[in-house]
């Protein structure tokens, strides 16, 4: 799994690397060997606060309540906007899946296997 996700050095937190991924957190940037996908700094919170709890189902409510500040019907909406989003940022790493839990929340999977 650590050769999956890298910090980029263990001083700097606003860098992470997952496969062919490389999240610049602070420059609200993900690339994917290819494209490069400019992050609003809604994403980029929410995409750092999945990483960090890769592989764990996190409910809705709790990420609401992490970054938003509040539980409500309609940034709840605001927040399936986002992950569809970054649906799309991450599809280029077979490794990675942005998996909705229904009735629960979101998990971010992230393999040990990558196809070769």
């Amino acid at each position: 799994m650590n050769n999956i996700l890298k910090r980029a050095g263990k001083e700097d937190a606003s860098t992470a690397r997952i496969g062919c991924l490389n999240i610049k957190y602070g420059e609200l940037l993900i690339e994917d060997g290819k494209n490069s996908f400019n992050l609003t700094p809604r994403e980029s919170e929410l995409l750092k606060y999945l990483v960090e709890n890769q592989n764990i189902v996190v409910k809705r409510e709790e990420i609401l309540e992490e970054l938003w500040g509040q539980n409500d019907y309609f940034l709840g909406r605001s927040m399936d906007v986002f992950i569809s989003r970054l649906r799309k940022y991450i599809q280029a790493e077979p490794s990675v899946s942005l998996e909705t839990k229904r009735g629960v929340g979101f998990i971010l999977k992230i393999s040990s296997h990558t196809p070769q």
